[in-house]
């Protein structure tokens, strides 16, 4: 069963405008939603960003069945002791719906502007990453039974997703993870990397650039390419048949969630329409 989540980085959006695609999606049909975690929002410092945890706690609280995670928080910000913690929490608060995402950092700019420690250093940035795993796992009681444990203790299954396709990354996703996340660009090596990971399921981020019904194909292509462009095979423009077969491929690949995100950043119109006509079609009955 393919599973749908709304990827939508919460930049250049009110809270209200956050928790009304929130709501929308949920009503719709999406399985769950998922935030970015940065300091500033990496190639436009000079807009605004909402803190990861706070917004998807604010937005737990503001739905019912949507699960909600993050592609994906930042190791180096928080200690694993209390992440560890704030995830237990956003679990037991949202009835099991809380999905932890982690990875060891990606846009090193801001590292440096904020003196976050080892931001120029991406070697020790994954290791710190390993052993971070390696505390939390301990922290919710899955690890030494001397170690420290943390109360209280997870009260739900709180799935990890780790993503990339690095060598250091993908000894974490064959250790710990319980969803890998193939970058779109990275496509190209499912095939060979997907016998290694045994169990662990399979997810991708897309970009979309949705030519909904009526809308000028044209004007929807140039747009996107403007604002999205740099992310190359990242980025797809269709209707929702061509959509319908481009995730139909991905899956038969083994895909088994995708992580949408709307080039023209989600309006309740986009994700009504996008529902009905993808995420609702036959080829996922």
């Amino acid at each position: 069963m393919v599973e749908w989540f709304l990827f939508l980085p919460q930049v250049r959006l009110a809270i209200p405008d956050v928790v009304e695609r929130a709501r929308t999606a949920e009503d719709a049909g999406f399985d769950g939603i998922a935030f970015i975690d940065h300091l500033e929002p990496p190639g436009a410092v000079h807009q605004g960003i909402w803190a990861a945890m706070t917004v998807a706690t604010w937005v737990a609280a503001h739905t019912e069945r949507l699960r909600i995670g993050h592609l994906v928080l930042c190791d180096a910000f928080r200690h694993p002791a209390v992440l560890a913690k704030e995830a237990v929490t956003l679990s037991a608060a949202s009835g099991g719906r809380f999905e932890l995402g982690l990875g060891w950092g990606s846009w090193p700019a801001e590292f440096a502007r904020f003196d976050v420690p080892d931001g120029d250093a991406p070697a020790a940035r994954a290791a710190r990453l390993a052993t971070s795993i390696e505390s939390i796992r301990q922290y919710w009681g899955h690890g030494n039974p001397d170690g420290v444990v943390q109360e209280p203790r997870p009260t739900h299954p709180i799935p990890l997703t780790l993503g990339g396709t690095g060598r250091t990354t993908m000894e974490l996703v064959r250790r710990h993870a319980d969803w890998w996340n193939v970058p779109s660009h990275q496509l190209d090596r499912l095939p060979a990397l997907l016998p290694t990971v045994g169990g662990v399921r399979v997810s991708l981020q897309q970009m979309v650039a949705f030519v909904a019904h009526g809308a000028d194909r044209a004007a929807v292509q140039e747009t996107a390419s403007r604002r999205f462009g740099h992310l190359g095979s990242g980025l797809v423009c269709g209707d929702a048949a061509e959509l319908v077969e481009h995730f139909g491929a991905l899956s038969a690949q083994g895909v088994e969630r995708f992580y949408v995100w709307f080039s023209d950043f989600a309006p309740p119109t986009t994700l009504a329409e996008f529902a009905r006509d993808v995420i609702h079609d036959e080829q996922w009955k």
